[in-house]
């Protein structure tokens, strides 16, 4: 297993739309064991492979809050949503920037699993803001984009310095 590089907001890999997976092989499966490695030991809750230039349409989560209830979805695709809730939401891809976003309070989503077997989940709550935001990143766009271009400029001007002052 490895620890990939996730890409840093605003690179533009982040906004290439994902391919769908046509077989769950070896390559895909390696792929998820690296990503949720990665996804641990930056103490996330969610990773999709867009964030670390693979771009394909694979993303883990775990919300647990013991970190052992691992769920892929492959080719994932939101069937159904309802409701609306606002949370703050952060990103491994925008380190340290957080703000409430608008979301479906519940959704239903069609996947395969890690083995390629079909998957429908009903979602509410955190899992459901998880997996649309992880979703979002399959489609090229970070949460950060739900935003008004004001807070937008204001959080590509922020992460541009601090990436000057690491430097």
């Amino acid at each position: 297993m490895a620890i990939l590089k996730i890409l840093q907001y605003p690179d533009e890999r982040l906004h290439t739309v994902a391919c769908r997976v046509d077989q769950v092989d070896d390559e895909i499966r390696q792929l998820v064991r690296d990503m949720a490695e990665t996804m641990y030991a930056a103490q996330g809750v969610g990773l999709a492979a867009t964030q670390v230039d693979v771009h394909r349409q694979v993303i883990v989560v775990d919300t647990s809050e013991s970190k052992d209830r691992l769920q892929v979805f492959i080719n994932p695709e939101i069937l159904a949503s309802c409701g609306e809730e606002e949370s703050e939401e952060g990103c491994l891809s925008v380190p340290g920037i957080y703000e409430k976003v608008q979301r479906a309070e519940k959704i239903t989503l069609n996947a395969l699993n890690e083995n390629g077997q079909p998957l429908t989940l009903e979602a509410e709550g955190f899992l459901a803001v998880c997996l649309q935001h992880e979703i979002d990143h399959l489609h090229g766009r970070v949460f950060v984009e739900h935003l008004s271009q004001l807070k937008q400029g204001r959080i590509r001007t922020k992460l541009k310095k601090r990436q000057r002052e690491n430097l």
